[in-house]
C-alpha cells in the first residue's frame, strides 16, 4: 500500500483512485477522511478540524487525481469532519439534511466563542508547554501540538456550510466507478452518512466505525439504532472500510464494533460500580480507553 505523508495524516492507497487520510495524533485533522477519482470528478469524504490539514489533503488530490476536487461530503455534523470546508468553498458540498440543521445550529456559536478566548487558549498552551518540561508524559506532547493548530486554525476560520442535501441516499456518477452516499439516521451522532464505491467493495464510514478504538458515545448517540446500522452494512460487499478513526479495517472490524455496543449496554444494566469495571480483554489494546468508562456512564 503506497502512502503519502502530510504532518496531519498517513495517505493510504486503498484501491486505484481511492486513498484514505488517516488522523495523525496531536495534529490538525483528529478525524480520518478520504477522497475518490471517480473518473472526471474527485470526491473529498470530510475535510478534518482544520483548515491547514484541509488544504494539505485538497492540494494532494489535486496532484495525484490530475484534476481539481469536484464534490465534498460531510458525513456528520462534528467539527473534525467539518470544520476544514472554507478550503473547498468553490466546490459542491454535500451532507444530509439533519447534518445541515445541527452545522447551523452548534457551530457559529462554537466557533465564535472559541475566537473570543483565542488569548485564553494561548495562556493554557503555554502553561502545558512549561508543565511539559518537567514530565514525562508523551500524552502532552500530542495535547500541545494539536492545540498549537487549534491556534494556527481560530483567527480565520470561517464556517462553510453544505450548499446540497438529501434525506435518504444521494449517488454520484463518474466514468470509472459510482459512489453512492447514504444518510442512515440516529447512530454516533443526530445523522450519520456513509459513502459506499460498490464496483470497488470499499465504504467510508465516519464515525459510524472505529477500528481497534474505543467509540465516542456523546448524549446525541443512539448505541441501539448504531448496531442496527451496522447491521445492515454487514449486508453490503465488501473488502475495506475506512473508519472515521483508526486504521482502515475490514467487515470483522463492523462486527467487532456490534459486539463492544452490545456488551457495554450489558455492563451497564448490571447493579455494580461503574468504576470498578476493567476493560474486557478484547478491547484492552484499543486506543482511547478512557473513553470505556465515559461510554459505560453515558448508558445510565
Amino acid at each position: 500500500m503506497t502512502k503519502y505523508t502530510s504532518k496531519h495524516f498517513n495517505l493510504e492507497r486503498v484501491s486505484k483512485g481511492i486513498y484514505a487520510a488517516i488522523a495523525k495524533d496531536g495534529s490538525g485533522s483528529v478525524g480520518n477522511a478520504g477522497f475518490i477519482d471517480l473518473g472526471g470528478k474527485t470526491i473529498i469524504f470530510d475535510t478534518f478540524n482544520t483548515q491547514q490539514a484541509a488544504e494539505d489533503l485538497k492540494n494532494l488530490a489535486e496532484n495525484i487525481t490530475n484534476q481539481p476536487v469536484s464534490w465534498v461530503v460531510n458525513s456528520h455534523w462534528h467539527g473534525d469532519h467539518i470544520r476544514g470546508n472554507q478550503v473547498f468553498k468553490n466546490c459542491n458540498i454535500v451532507s444530509s439534511q439533519t447534518t445541515l440543521q445541527k452545522m447551523k445550529e452548534n457551530h457559529p456559536q462554537r466557533i465564535a466563542k472559541q475566537k473570543e478566548d483565542l488569548t485564553g487558549l494561548n495562556h493554557y498552551l503555554e502553561s502545558l508547554i512549561e508543565q511539559r518540561k518537567s514530565s514525562t508524559d508523551l500524552n502532552l506532547d500530542n495535547k500541545i501540538n494539536f492545540l498549537r493548530e487549534i491556534a494556527i486554525s481560530l483567527p480565520t476560520l470561517e464556517l462553510v456550510l453544505p450548499q446540497y442535501t438529501f434525506n435518504k441516499v444521494f449517488t454520484i456518477y463518474g466514468t470509472e466507478r459510482t459512489a453512492v452516499l447514504m444518510a442512515l439516521g440516529n447512530g454516533h451522532s443526530y445523522c450519520d452518512s456513509i459513502l459506499y464505491l460498490p464496483e470497488d467493495e470499499i465504504i467510508f464510514m465516519a464515525d459510524l466505525l472505529f477500528v481497534a478504538t474505543h467509540p465516542s458515545y456523546f448524549p446525541e448517540s443512539n448505541p441501539s439504532h448504531w448496531e442496527s446500522i451496522l447491521n445492515k452494512v454487514m449486508s453490503f460487499e465488501i473488502q475495506k472500510a475506512i473508519p472515521g478513526h483508526g486504521p482502515i479495517g475490514t467487515k470483522k472490524d463492523l462486527a467487532k464494533l456490534m459486539n463492544y455496543i452490545k456488551e457495554l449496554k450489558m455492563i451497564s444494566n448490571e447493579d455494580i460500580h461503574l468504576d470498578e469495571v476493567p476493560i474486557p480483554d478484547q478491547y484492552k489494546e484499543w486506543a482511547s480507553p478512557e473513553l470505556f468508562k465515559q461510554n459505560l456512564k453515558m448508558l445510565r
